[in-house]
């Protein structure tokens, strides 16, 4: 039991690894950096920027801090507007009400 439970931490730890900066700054970026610029840069129809971002993180860890991105986005403006997150959800998207 704690084997499979040591061996899908290990998976975890290694998908949010990061990678170094190219550069002199030796920092590794974090994944909350690599949502925020990667989405921002999809926003702003900038490929290159998105490419970029993409690969200082695994694809699991930008995936989830994508998701983390969209959850407090949501939370956010639902908060703003006096609504549900769902409501909300369904209305950035442009699906109808339920």
């Amino acid at each position: 039991m704690w084997g499979k439970v040591r061996k899908a931490g290990g998976r975890v730890a290694h998908a949010m690894r990061t990678e170094p900066k190219v550069g002199g700054d030796k920092r590794p970026h974090n994944l909350f950096e690599a949502a925020a610029a990667y989405v921002t840069a999809g926003a702003e129809d900038d490929q290159e920027r998105a490419d970029e971002a993409a690969g200082w993180v695994s694809p699991e860890a930008l995936s989830f801090g994508v998701n983390e991105l969209a959850c407090r986005a949501v939370i956010a403006l639902a908060r703003e507007r006096g609504q549900s997150p769902r409501t909300v959800a369904r209305e950035l998207l442009g699906l109808p009400a339920e």
